[in-house]
């Protein structure tokens, strides 16, 4: 497999050594019978007991290279394939951080952490049998085979006539467990993906008494996964029971050849004795040798799940010669298109507008009117289908991604933070920050009051999921990781949703003085936090249906003007 053999290049010398335990091993173990037919035939035959106990220390020589040699080998292969998974485990995750999110929908977060986890594991396990069976095999077999054929002629047809027979089985086991091991691979995605659907979304499930329903879901895939499983292993199971009646066949035939061949002094008791090690050497050596292959069908196919992700361009691509601009103050859109890469109509079509430095623009519209993707398209989540984004005067495109998106503080609509302190989450924006830095973000964010009330104030946990804290504490932490950076440029996407009226008015108070040479992008869907922007732009379907100062689009924007209606008194819609 490409995949292995591309990280097998980075451990040349474990592979010597592993190549050097192969060879070791083999040597004892078929020395040994070669020696014992020595011993029984020239020491005991003739009954010459120092040649018997010459033959032992040559026997205890044997055995003690045999033991340095299955430690060595043991250790190379197990070395080999746990580095080597380490390897494509840390190179996977490291690919995922450069998917855009459409490659995110492609594959679905829970398959990306199937071929992590699950299918990596799956080639460990067939890389280790790899180097400590495949390799030494072909060894055993070629050499075992060669000393029956040097022992007896006659007896080595026994196991000429016992290969294809294996071979055979190899083949039909292989193409049986081949499409299993695809459906197999498959339906542990889906268990991922409902486990995780069921954990995270708990809460809803438990609002809606859809426990047992979600458990007769989870039960149904498991089920699947179980009676997939079951075919395979009912397969693989087939193999030894097989393999051992095909070699105690083949040993009644030897023992009623060989009789004979005694009886007529064509063979003696010693070379018959070393010929049964030798063949139950070369069958069980072809018997490992057949696991590899029925093992590799589970292995070929975590292996072309694992180097899809690799071979995956993400769409967002990072520009080899990125380059780098002062901080101007500018970001312009000019005619910007985007249109999902599985979507049949542009969600945003032919927007320009320009936002200065110190100045703070507002989105607003109906509900999938495409505010969020608009501004997703600054840091490029995903890029412009037509248009252009500029910072600065250049092409978002052109910039190295590092770069770009360390000029923007990024604020999701849906808060998420890290399971840790809160200070780790807060020097997630900057982990340089001073702690007076800190304090002075977390009291800008309009934070500091429930923080303080914390028993361990900025060292208090935050749990697996922020489940620990309201929507509203989650959504200041965020708000102060973003103010921590200190960047160029602020997005804001829905970010005041969870605060009450009071704490939004502190905090947009506070964020003008703190975001004064900065450019700040708001989302925002009560027309009280963005009443005060320098620029207002209405969407409606993806199109700018309105664009200036809140008292110009009350005149001048019905869409504004009926958002406005809904949502203020008469008295302030005419101020």
């Amino acid at each position: 497999m490409k995949l292995m053999l591309k990280y097998l290049k980075r451990y040349p010398l474990l592979i010597l050594l592993n190549i050097i335990g192969i060879f070791s091993f083999a040597a004892v173990q078929l020395g040994i019978p070669t020696v014992m037919a020595w011993m029984i035939d020239n020491g005991i035959g003739n009954g010459d007991i120092a040649y018997i106990k010459s033959m032992g220390g040559i026997m205890l020589m044997v055995c003690i290279l045999g033991g340095a040699g299955t430690i060595l080998l043991t250790y190379a292969s197990s070395r080999i394939s746990t580095y080597m998974i380490r390897d494509i485990r840390n190179d996977v995750f490291v690919q995922s951080q450069n998917f855009s999110h459409t490659e995110y929908n492609k594959f679905g977060v829970s398959s990306m952490i199937t071929r992590t986890t699950n299918d990596a594991f799956q080639l460990m396990l067939f890389s280790n049998l790899l180097f400590r069976t495949a390799l030494l095999a072909p060894v055993m077999i070629f050499i075992s085979v060669f000393m029956t054929i040097r022992t007896s002629m006659t007896l080595s047809l026994v196991i000429g006539g016992s290969l294809p027979l294996i071979v055979a089985g190899v083949i039909i086991i292989a193409k049986l467990t081949n499409p299993l091991s695809e459906k197999q691979q498959k339906g542990m995605d889906r268990m991922n993906r409902i486990s995780r659907e069921s954990l995270t979304g708990v809460r809803v499930i438990r609002a809606f008494r859809k426990s047992e329903y979600e458990a007769e879901r989870f039960a149904r895939t498991n089920e699947d996964y179980t009676a997939d499983s079951r075919k395979l292993y009912k397969i693989m199971s087939f193999t030894q029971p097989a393999f051992f009646f095909l070699l105690h066949l083949a040993m009644m035939a030897v023992f009623w050849i060989s009789s004979v061949m005694i009886e007529k002094g064509s063979l003696q008791v010693g070379q018959f004795v070393a010929f049964l090690e030798y063949q139950f050497h070369a069958m069980f050596s072809i018997m490992l040798f057949s696991m590899v292959f029925v093992m590799y069908p589970r292995a070929r196919v975590s292996a072309n799940r694992i180097q899809e992700l690799f071979d995956e361009v993400p769409l967002v691509n990072n520009p080899s010669q990125g380059i780098t601009a002062e901080n101007k103050g500018m970001v312009e859109f000019d005619h910007v298109t985007f249109q999902y890469p599985d979507g049949e109509l542009p969600v945003i079509k032919d927007i320009s507008f320009i936002a200065n430095k110190g100045e703070t623009v507002a989105f607003i519209g109906s509900t999938g009117s495409g505010k969020s993707t608009l501004i997703n398209l600054i840091p490029r989540f995903y890029d412009a289908t037509r248009g252009s984004i500029k910072i600065d005067g250049v092409d978002t495109r052109n910039y190295d991604l590092k770069e770009l998106r360390q000029k923007i503080g990024f604020i999701p609509q849906k808060a998420f933070l890290f399971k840790g302190t809160i200070e780790e989450n807060i020097k997630f924006g900057n982990p340089n920050a001073t702690p007076e830095e800190i304090d002075h973000a977390v009291e800008t964010a309009q934070a500091k009051d429930f923080i303080q009330n914390k028993p361990n104030k900025l060292q208090e946990q935050i749990s697996e999921g922020a489940k620990n804290i309201s929507g509203g504490q989650k959504q200041r932490i965020s708000i102060a990781r973003a103010l921590v950076r200190r960047p160029e440029i602020y997005i804001f996407d829905d970010s005041f949703s969870a605060l009450d009226y009071k704490t939004d008015a502190a905090l947009r108070i506070a964020l003008k003085e703190e975001t004064r040479e900065s450019v700040v992008f708001i989302v925002a869907q009560r027309i009280s936090t963005i009443m005060n922007s320098d620029k207002i732009i209405v969407l409606n379907e993806g199109e700018v249906v309105g664009m200036g100062t809140h008292k110009e689009l009350l005149k001048s924007c019905n869409v504004y003007y009926e958002i406005a209606d809904s949502q203020l008194t008469k008295e302030e819609l005419e101020r």
